[in-house]
């Protein structure tokens, strides 16, 4: 087993609003200018060709039963930041109650998914990954829809994209979103 970065202090970092990535065998911490994030309120948009394939219902939603394989289909592309201490260290973190997995599944097993860290309050998106289409995007608005019932008030992306911006993405400068993020943990 890799080493890991104890539970205790990614619980840490991410209440201060930093967060890690591998890099060439490296584990660095960023807290980025600009941060990414998606509303939980009426802001949040579900784009008009991913609601025709929600009202189809093409996948099972499942939380936090395949944890490590959301992690390894998030890793399995050309450039990642998931490492084996990364992954190991998530792992950890799941098993100990504060990292989660949303999962899309078919017949045909694991679809896509996304994984993050929930704190009070605020819920960090990690990563996300499809197999099949719209595979990443149902697991986010199940996310959403599962944050808004148990009361979170932010939901964290790290940076945004152009991916996520048609979701209601927004982005703000450091200093609002640290002010956002002991808010919502208070």
């Amino acid at each position: 087993m890799s080493k890991i970065i104890p539970p205790e202090i990614l619980l840490e970092a991410y209440a201060q609003g930093v967060f890690p990535m591998a890099e060439d065998g490296e584990v660095l911490w960023f807290s980025p200018e600009r941060r990414g994030l998606i509303p939980l309120d009426d802001r949040f948009h579900i784009p008009h060709g991913l609601a025709k394939s929600l009202k189809r219902q093409p996948f099972e939603v499942r939380w936090n039963t395949a944890f490590r394989e959301v992690m390894l289909g998030c890793a399995s592309r050309e450039e990642t930041w998931i490492d084996e201490v990364i992954l190991d260290s998530y792992c950890a973190l799941h098993a100990a109650g504060h990292a989660h997995s949303v999962e899309c599944w078919d017949a045909e097993g694991l679809q896509g998914g996304l994984y993050g860290v929930a704190l009070p309050g605020v819920f960090f998106g990690e990563s996300m990954f499809s197999r099949k289409t719209d595979a990443s995007k149902i697991a986010l608005v199940a996310l959403v829809g599962r944050l808004r019932e148990t009361g979170f008030s932010l939901l964290d992306t790290q940076w945004m994209t152009e991916h996520l911006k048609q979701f209601g993405g927004y982005e703000l400068p450091r200093k609002a979103y640290l002010a956002a993020l002991q808010k919502a943990l208070s």
